[in-house]
């Protein structure tokens, strides 16, 4: 992650709102030890959610699961909402990115799908499920299993 990419941006705008409630651990030989941490775990998040997007479906939560520790419980609140909010954010804005075949990082976009023979299928995705035309029903699969979460 390079400091002109979007996802650098987003990653370092949730640290530096909740940067200052991190508490240190006193003991610890590193003195910002937990602020690395908290950064580190903030730029995987967002760096997956621009990569991995179809297969990230809670980010929020899970980004907050892996900092939450480094918070006091009073801050915790806040916390949650500052994050939700940046990765909000940060989905928005990559869903409006084209694709043209392409990611954030310039990789080829593949289908989401895997073959018959198990490996994993080569055709350009559709945008809004990541399955090629011929894997299509696939998404309507997962949607019949999101819904039936969701009761």
């Amino acid at each position: 992650m390079r400091k002109g990419d979007p996802v650098y941006r987003f990653s370092r705008a949730i640290y530096k709102e909740i940067a200052s409630e991190i508490v240190e651990d006193q003991h610890a030989c590193n003195c910002h030890a937990n602020h690395e941490r908290v950064l580190r775990a903030c730029e995987a998040a967002v760096e997956r959610l621009a990569t991995d997007r179809h297969y990230f479906a809670r980010p929020a939560r899970t980004l907050f699961h892996d900092i939450r520790a480094y918070f006091p419980m009073s801050a915790q609140p806040r916390v949650l909402r500052v994050i939700e909010r940046y990765l909000e954010c940060a989905d928005v804005f990559l869903r409006s990115q084209p694709q043209n075949g392409y990611d954030l990082y310039g990789n080829p976009l593949q289908c989401r799908a895997s073959t018959r023979k198990g490996t994993a299928c080569q055709r350009m995705p559709l945008p809004h499920n990541g399955y090629c035309p011929s894997h299509q029903h696939l998404a309507e699969t997962e949607e019949l299993a999101e819904a039936a979460l969701a009761a």
